[in-house]
């Protein structure tokens, strides 16, 4: 009789430290990413002014996406066999996102501080994209190329509409 608890052996082809490697700087991604997507969300509840409307409905298009980017993150920190964090002190330990100021900002000072943030986002997962390369982890790499890209074109079009 098998004991059907034990899962088996990970054997794709990237070794155990690897793996393990790659999913710590994941980590960083998917507890930043979350980070960002909660001050987006606080930003979206919060702002006023004569640009609320539009930016009301584009900070909910940011968190929305930040979010699902999360679950993609987290689902790839698994299939490297690593569990993935789920509690506020871990992702708070490893953001590199500040939390959103106490009192709300002006909706300018808002746009501006995500588009940093964006910018910031960008820096991490660019640093992350060649340790996932040189480990020959073509799926990381393709995951975070695509976040690149959506972190840099939204910290452009925030700093597009500052002002």
């Amino acid at each position: 009789m098998t004991d059907q608890s034990v899962s088996p052996a990970i054997d794709t082809g990237l070794g155990d430290q690897v793996r393990e490697s790659v999913a710590r700087g994941l980590t960083a991604v998917l507890a930043s990413s979350f980070a960002l997507a909660l001050k987006t969300q606080n930003f979206h509840w919060n702002v006023t002014g004569p640009r609320f409307h539009g930016l009301h409905a584009q900070f909910e298009e940011q968190y929305t996406d930040l979010y699902g980017a999360t679950d993609d993150v987290a689902e790839r920190i698994r299939a490297l066999g690593v569990m993935a964090p789920g509690g506020l002190a871990a992702f708070s330990a490893q953001s590199t996102i500040a939390d959103a100021p106490e009192a709300p900002p002006s909706a300018s000072d808002m746009v501006a501080i995500l588009a940093r943030d964006h910018d910031a986002m960008a820096r991490l997962i660019r640093g992350q994209i060649g340790g996932a390369a040189e480990a020959g982890d073509e799926v990381t790499v393709g995951l975070l190329t695509d976040r690149l890209g959506v972190h840099e074109k939204t910290a452009w079009m925030l700093r597009s509409s500052v002002g």
